[in-house]
């Protein structure tokens, strides 16, 4: 026999008599679906168990207050007598309904949890779903900005001292389509530009703020919804790079994140600039045009760049006659 669900949330688990017969979920932006899944029932009574789970809801367009999502049936269990299909409805049978979770409920993420002691130590089990992981860490040493590397795991939400630090979902793969073109966000929008990482997780290491870190030890707690080994997570420490470049009036100015594309500029000035890469400071005399989102425009989303520097691009200066003027940037790669 077949069970048929027809949904709308992002995620659909199905089970019967307590047990998983599969889940599901929206691709893509596409959230209408039909779960359909072959199951085993036991003679008699039997109990189907629906979980949905959402993440936000659409908060624009026509009549968005209006959008279903979640199990919006109907639900079916579909069969064979002979040559004949047949098909139940359950729409209107009594359905018992639920929202939450038990450890949400209980806040098993924070430190101070009621069910704080009914934490097990041994036997950790591994790629099991609907399963909380508790654990302790130090904080990397120094200054640098923490990540935490959450390869390996399915889809869940982690804590760090009763902190969220965000839904995770490594399992969920990017879909092939990558273009080897050179990317530019330049012209009219379009989904397809700059696809990268085909293949790949969208995001896989996520960013802890030092202030959420002690100087002892640590906690962190992970709800994995899908499945996946835990051991594989770790903390890092991470620097930030950039790119730097100068440019005499006249000339060009070339910038390059070897591989990796400009994600900001953060420094950028035309004039009499002072100082050098990753201390530079606006001079006595400055181009009258912001210099700033002009190299935005150029070179944000782009391995590399040019640009000329010159008063025609970055507008006059009241520099006096015996200042060479230049163009200094640094950029975010």
């Amino acid at each position: 026999m077949t069970i048929r669900v027809n949904g709308s949330g992002h995620i659909l688990h199905a089970y019967v008599n307590g047990k998983l017969v599969g889940s599901q979920w929206a691709k893509y932006g596409v959230f209408n679906y039909v779960f359909e899944k072959n199951v085993k029932f036991n003679r008699g009574k039997n109990l189907i168990t629906l979980l949905s789970a959402t993440v936000g809801f659409q908060n624009y367009g026509p009549m968005f207050d209006l959008i279903q999502s979640g199990v919006i049936g109907p639900v079916e269990i579909i069969g064979r007598k002979g040559d004949e299909t047949v098909i139940k409805d359950l729409s209107t049978r009594k359905w018992n309904y639920r929202v939450g979770l038990h450890g949400y409920d209980h806040k098993l993420f924070k430190v101070d949890s009621p069910l704080a002691s009914r934490w097990q130590s041994e036997d950790l089990p591994l790629n099991r779903m609907m399963t909380w992981y508790k654990t302790t860490f130090k904080a990397p040493l120094g200054t640098d900005p923490v990540v935490v590397d959450l390869q390996g795991l399915g889809k869940g939400e982690a804590w760090v001292n009763g902190h969220s630090i965000g839904r995770y979902w490594p399992s969920f793969l990017a879909e092939e389509g990558c273009s080897t073109d050179a990317c530019d966000y330049r012209g009219s929008y379009d989904n397809n530009k700059c696809v990268s990482n085909c293949g790949h997780p969208t995001q896989r290491w996520y960013h802890v703020p030092r202030s959420f870190l002690q100087d002892d030890l640590n906690t962190l707690v992970l709800f994995e919804e899908f499945g996946g080994n835990p051991s594989l997570v770790n903390f890092q420490t991470t620097v930030v790079g950039s790119a730097c470049g100068n440019a005499y009036e006249k000339k060009t100015l070339e910038l390059s994140c070897h591989g990796n594309p400009i994600s900001a500029i953060k420094f950028a000035s035309f004039g009499a600039p002072e100082g050098s890469c990753g201390s530079f400071q606006k001079g006595a005399c400055e181009g009258s045009n912001d210099a700033v989102p002009i190299l935005e425009k150029a070179c944000v989303g782009k391995e590399s760049c040019s640009i000329n520097a010159s008063e025609d691009i970055f507008g006059s200066t009241n520099c006096d006659a015996n200042v060479t003027r230049r163009l200094a940037v640094e950029a975010v790669c």
